[in-house]
Formats: C-alpha cells, sequence, structure tokens
C-alpha cells in the first residue's frame, strides 16, 4: 500500500492486471485506427475525467488520493511503469494502479470488471 504522500512508493507494486494491458498494446490509437473510428478520444475519457473530480472531491476515512497526491503518483507512473502508453491510457492505467497500490481497490475486482468490459466489447 502506498505512503500517503509518496508518489514513489506506489511504483513498487507489481499489478499484474495492468502489466498485461500494457503487454497487449491496444491503445486507443491503434484500436480506433483497427476500427476505423475517426474521433481521436477515446470514449472512456469523460468517464475518467470525472471519476478523477469525484476522487477529487473525496471526504472520507478511506486511503482515497487528495488532488496533489493523485498528480504526483499519476506523473510517478506515467513517466516510469507507464511511460509507454500514450495519454490519455498512462492516465487510466496509472490511477487504477494507485487506487489498487492504496487499497481502495483489489486487483481481483479490477480483473472482474476488467473481464466484464472485454465481455461487453467481444459481444
Amino acid at each position: 500500500m502506498s505512503a500517503a504522500g509518496d508518489p514513489g512508493a506506489t511504483e513498487h507494486v507489481d499489478i499484474d492486471a495492468l502489466n498485461q494491458i500494457v503487454h497487449r498494446d491496444q491503445t486507443w490509437p491503434r484500436m480506433a485506427a483497427k476500427y476505423g473510428v475517426e474521433n481521436p478520444v477515446p470514449p472512456w475519457k469523460t468517464s475518467l475525467d470525472g471519476l478523477c473530480d469525484a476522487l477529487d472531491q473525496a471526504s472520507c476515512d478511506a486511503n482515497v488520493p487528495n488532488f496533489k497526491e493523485r498528480r504526483d503518483e499519476e506523473d510517478a507512473l506515467s513517466a516510469t511503469l507507464y511511460s509507454g502508453l500514450p495519454y490519455p491510457e498512462n492516465q487510466l492505467v496509472s490511477l487504477a494502479h494507485s487506487l489498487v497500490a492504496r487499497g481502495i481497490i483489489d486487483e481481483a475486482e479490477l480483473k472482474r470488471r476488467l473481464a466484464s468490459i472485454r465481455e461487453r466489447l467481444e459481444a
């Protein structure tokens, strides 16, 4: 789990589900080109922005990062573990990494949610 205020602490948490995402290299530019989509903005970007806004406004006892912590962790992870991903994929994966590292969502739940999304996409 990350130490609050230490963006580098999350880098040391290995998250297999996110490693698999990076390995598959299914970035929006590649997928949009494959399926003939011309919009340069992924359809999930507005949901990501909304989630970030909600987290920034959260005031609970959980280990939810505040705005500065979230952005510092995002910057650190995007520059290291997820530097091979384009924006906004690196933002999305960095946020997921931070939330798992902080224990806000566990990796098993993340895997279940990813599998559910993949099922809907492949249906």
